[in-house]
């Protein structure tokens, strides 16, 4: 058999070069093997033939057999376009193409019987279908009168004549070539066990399903194997790290530890964070390298659990360091734990890009030494002048921010790996957890600390700004503080910078009595500093800002977030944002602006950030409205290749049974030795695009 994994798709019949460079450009599609793994998205039955008097314009799509009667043309310019009046002896509807015009005539004969198959709509008191699909109709048998596939295809492609109807009967073309059963990619044990059909057959039912049923099994095989491979990936690098690497056993809780929970602690622990540091405490403790993801909303109490575990290495005579994506977010880290630590003897350092000359150099001889207990910063601290005496705990705030191999480098600030927490404001539903930190321990804050009041959240109109000026007009003589935040798109950029700018003008002109400070991405960073510095220390009472604000920094005193256009966000976004109010203990609000005409989903968005503060309900809602695809912090993840029919929202029951499945592989065949399994470490092997260790590099 030709070997369809690499040979070039120009050479399938009906591609040839120049349709070959478009599939390249834009579906990546290279080879045969790279067409046939490119998945319809939707099937319509068109297993039964209509007679025109018995359809209306209200049907969804239908099939006619007939004939073209006549073409005439109308319009001028843009506006033209082609009519064929087609009949099947019962009634008469009008067939119309908009473009590619002088193609259609030249395909398609009068007094010749088609199978044409379309949506019909009225257009005054006759029934259209626009640019159906036509096929002659002694092609057209039983046989292939069942589910039609749909593709996605781009403009660019259907320009090229290569629309959904196209690419189908490429990949016809295609399984007509498949002569022999294709090489299975999973082992025999795991197909048998699982009742799933072969690679052959489910490639062929996901494209030309003769069944429903057929389907339906086509698209289990192949969400199974895919789910499984991704599985399979985490776990067993999951597996490896625990054997190469030994963690630092702290076992000792002493006088750092105990010293602050009776003399410092600022507050009553909450049961979700008692929980939380006993986890961590068994993980110190067990002599596993700790790799744990700590979940918790804005304000859940993560960094008061992160140095309650730091003073755990300090105990047992390691330093510990804490790393946060920008110098802001460090400073206030800085300041808030120096503060928790008051009368304690823990030397706490800063290192961030702009500490220089004599400062930086008696910092990193502290850090050497073993003076400096607790060393916080930005990503300045993987730096290879930065040398820990002892490094044992290690810190991560807002993990998705930072790249992997820069993660991968505080690994190497010691001889073994130090104890690795890494922290997330951003809620992570547990189907997506165990995708993309399948290979982490998870350990979740649900409760907020005690005073903590939750934010009201409340849905304007634009057009009610009068009465929306006026609260916030009261706010601020109350000494509180705002926000003013405006989306910011890649595609619409210098618009939503207009926005911005307009909006930013009104409200200084609105408000001439108050300081306003203004932050967006186009700025320098130290400009961004600048103005966030004077919002942070009260000198601006309004902060107009783009969603740079939305990861950690905390304003007490600001109790308003009004978000404007506030239907272009995303949930999960809005949730983030809305968490830059409500930390301190006044009552906060979080105001979503939009315009009259929201679509349905966003109306959904709208009403579960009007219902609850739940960031776990809100991801969930937000990744099966959105999918995970859209999810920020994705782009890093462990999933070393891409989904293509598998979705984790919907799939979820699968995607728990394929990662038993693959556990129990690797528990039986932990050495990759096991004959009957080279198919699935070989198959594995394959599909890793990169040979990095991402379970190693949290």
């Amino acid at each position: 058999m030709f070997d369809f994994e690499k040979r070039d798709i120009k050479y399938l019949t009906g591609v040839g070069p120049q349709r070959a460079a478009t599939l390249n450009k834009e579906l990546a599609i290279f080879t045969l093997k790279d067409l046939l793994y490119y998945f319809p998205y939707k099937y319509i039955d068109r297993s039964r033939l209509y007679y025109i008097h018995e359809i209306d314009g209200n049907m969804p799509y239908i099939q006619l057999r007939g004939q073209i009667l006549s073409f005439e043309e109308n319009g001028e310019g843009y506006r033209r376009r082609l009519i064929a009046h087609f009949s099947d002896g019962t009634g008469v509807v009008d067939l119309i193409w908009f473009q590619g015009q002088k193609f259609i005539l030249n395909k398609y004969k009068v007094r010749t019987n088609y199978i044409i198959f379309g949506k019909p709509t009225y257009f005054g008191s006759r029934i259209n279908i626009a640019h159906p699909d036509i096929d002659p109709a002694e092609e057209f048998t039983s046989a292939n009168m069942g589910l039609q596939p749909y593709y996605n295809t781009t403009d660019k492609m259907k320009r090229s004549g290569l629309n959904s109807h196209a690419i189908e009967k490429l990949i016809s073309n295609l399984l007509g070539q498949i002569k022999q059963p294709l090489p299975e990619t999973l082992p025999t044990h795991i197909i048998e066990q699982n009742h799933l059909v072969s690679l052959t057959e489910a490639l062929q039912n996901i494209h030309l399903p003769k069944t429903p049923e057929a389907l339906r099994k086509a698209q289990y095989r192949l969400k199974f194997e895919e789910l499984f491979y991704v599985q399979l990936n985490i776990l067993r690098y999951m597996k490896e790290r625990q054997q190469r690497y030994c963690g630092f056993r702290f076992n000792r809780v002493g006088d750092f530890f105990n010293t602050f929970y009776k003399k410092n602690l600022p507050f009553e622990l909450t049961g979700a964070q008692k929980r939380v540091i006993k986890e961590i405490r068994q993980d110190m403790g067990s002599g596993r390298q700790m790799n744990r993801l700590l979940q918790g909303d804005v304000g859940s109490g993560k960094t008061l659990v992160a140095l309650m575990s730091m003073l755990l290495a300090l105990d047992n005579g390691y330093q510990a360091c804490m790393m946060a994506p920008t110098e802001i977010l460090a400073n206030q880290h800085y300041e808030s734990i120096s503060r928790m630590l008051s009368g304690l003897y823990i030397r706490v350092e800063l290192l961030t890009g702009s500490i220089k000359g004599k400062r930086r150099n008696e910092i990193l001889s502290g850090v050497l030494t073993g003076e400096i207990h607790i060393l916080i910063g930005t990503h300045a601290l993987l730096e290879d002048t930065v040398v820990f005496s002892k490094l044992g705990f290690a810190v991560i705030d807002e993990q998705h921010r930072f790249g992997v191999a820069q993660r991968a480098k505080l690994w190497k600030k010691n001889v073994s790996p130090p104890h690795v927490l890494v922290m997330t404001a951003t809620p992570i539903p547990r189907t997506l957890a165990m995708t993309l930190y399948g290979d982490l321990d998870v350990s979740i804050i649900d409760e907020l600390p005690p005073g903590r009041k939750p934010i009201r959240t409340i849905h304007q109109y634009d057009n009610n700004r009068k009465s929306l000026y006026l609260d916030i007009n009261k706010q601020i003589q109350a000494g509180r503080q705002v926000y003013f935040v405006y989306p910011l798109i890649k595609e619409s950029e210098k618009m939503d910078l207009k926005n911005l700018e307009d909006g930013y003008q009104t409200i200084c002109n609105h408000f001439p009595q108050y300081q306003v400070s203004k932050i967006h991405g186009q700025m320098k960073p130290a400009e961004k500093d600048c103005e966030m510095l004077r919002f942070v220390n009260g000198e601006t009472q309004i902060l107009v800002a783009t969603t740079v604000i939305e990861v950690g920094v905390n304003v007490p005193n600001a109790s308003v977030m009004v978000i404007e256009n506030a239907e272009r966000f995303g949930l999960s976004q809005l949730h983030q944002l809305r968490g830059r109010v409500g930390r301190g203990a006044e009552q906060s609000y979080c105001i979503l602006v939009t315009g009259f005409k929201l679509s349905e989903e966003t109306q959904k968005r709208i009403e579960i950030m009007v219902q609850t503060n739940d960031g776990f309900e809100i991801a969930e809602a937000d990744l099966k409205l959105r999918g995970p695809g859209d999810l920020e912090g994705t782009q890093q993840s462990g999933v070393a290749f891409d989904l293509k029919i598998a979705n984790i929202t919907r799939d979820s029951q699968i995607l728990q049974h394929v990662r038993e499945i693959a556990r129990q592989e690797i528990e039986n065949d932990p050495n990759l030795e096991n004959p009957q399994n080279a198919i699935m470490w070989e198959q594995l092997r394959i599909l890793r695009k990169h040979n990095v260790n991402w379970s190693s590099i949290s």
